[in-house]
């Protein structure tokens, strides 16, 4: 067989508009896809999600994906959509397929307009690394986040002795570092009444967990690894709300770095961004390339890339807890 490739995957939405399934098409590869990254494939087949492949034509690839647990993907169960959540589906259709969740959100009013006010209120405060009672003042204000944020931190395992009750101890038990990266990630898991806001958790937890790893492989130290992780957290705000991602980043205090990263894909972060982008393009020739100027070889990308997964799926499931690279 030939080098392993780089591997390709998204998240499939049921039908109510949350991530379900995986899937890996094998029909975008190559005619010799090469080895498949068989140990981290098998990883992922035995997380939280049903795992699908596509069939493409190098058969030995193929076989190897089934038994590394991956299914094939019936077609006649799965529907694409790139505009919006599609509301009439046939009903043998179990999986959505596309982008429809980068579609621009609805024009937000009233309540929604408010939350999305205070929902960048606390960005900003989380990014001054503002005092604790400040981001707790914030959170109070709305109890969406508020739940979201207690359910996430309770339900962490991390030896605590009693149930998180106050912000004040979720804020001690994750430390500022995980309590900004936690905040963060609620923007996307608590917009009521936003039919993407589940996919759209899934591509900046995936985005966001693959920037950090990436950094670490690169041999960068801690602090970079933040930022990557921040980078690639902060690159679908606008998406989010729904406003260019200048403007969403303008009252923002952030780093020059991070913020050339972000607007114009300058830097080490910047080349990183590009890096996770061109995967979810499923940008072949281009990934390669960028993988060979890092430089990192396919089989650390693909680790990489399970291991983002699987963060992922702990993420939208209500259990993942403060990731470390």
């Amino acid at each position: 067989m030939t080098a392993m490739p780089p591997v390709f995957l998204h998240p499939l939405a049921d039908r109510n508009g949350s991530p379900s399934a995986l899937l890996l098409d094998a029909a975008r590869l190559p005619a010799t896809a090469g080895e498949a990254p068989v140990s981290a494939l098998e990883e992922l087949a035995n997380g939280g999600m049903r795992c699908f492949y596509r069939p493409g034509p190098d058969a030995g690839f193929n076989q190897a994906l089934e038994q590394a647990g991956w299914k094939p993907l019936p077609a006649d169960k799965v529907q694409r959509a790139d505009q919006a959540l599609p509301k009439d589906l046939a009903p043998a259709i179990q999986w959505i397929e596309g982008d429809w969740f980068l579609a621009p959100p609805p024009k937000p009013v009233g309540a929604q307009a408010a939350s999305r006010a205070l929902a960048l209120q606390l960005v900003q405060l989380v990014s001054d690394d503002a005092d604790t009672h400040e981001i707790e003042a914030l959170l109070r204000q709305d109890p969406t986040l508020s739940y979201h944020l207690l359910r996430l931190v309770n339900s962490l395992g991390m030896g605590a002795s009693r149930r998180v009750t106050s912000f004040a101890q979720a804020i001690l038990i994750l430390g500022r570092s995980q309590l900004r990266r936690w905040l963060n990630l609620m923007l996307f898991s608590a917009r009521e009444g936003d039919p993407r806001a589940a996919m759209l958790l899934a591509r900046v937890a995936v985005r966001a967990r693959s920037m950090e790893l990436l950094s670490k492989a690169l041999g960068e130290d801690k602090q970079h690894q933040e930022q990557a992780f921040m980078v690639g957290m902060f690159s679908l705000l606008g998406m989010l709300f729904g406003m260019p991602l200048a403007e969403v980043l303008q009252p923002l205090t952030i780093g020059e770095t991070v913020q050339q990263a972000l607007l114009a894909h300058e830097g080490e972060l910047g080349r990183l961004l590009w890096l996770v982008e061109s995967a979810e393009r499923e940008e072949y020739d281009g990934l390669v390339q960028r993988l060979a100027q890092l430089p990192l070889d396919t089989a650390t990308f693909n680790r990489i890339v399970a291991d983002a997964y699987r963060w992922m799926q702990d993420v939208t499931a209500g259990k993942a807890g403060g990731a470390h690279a």
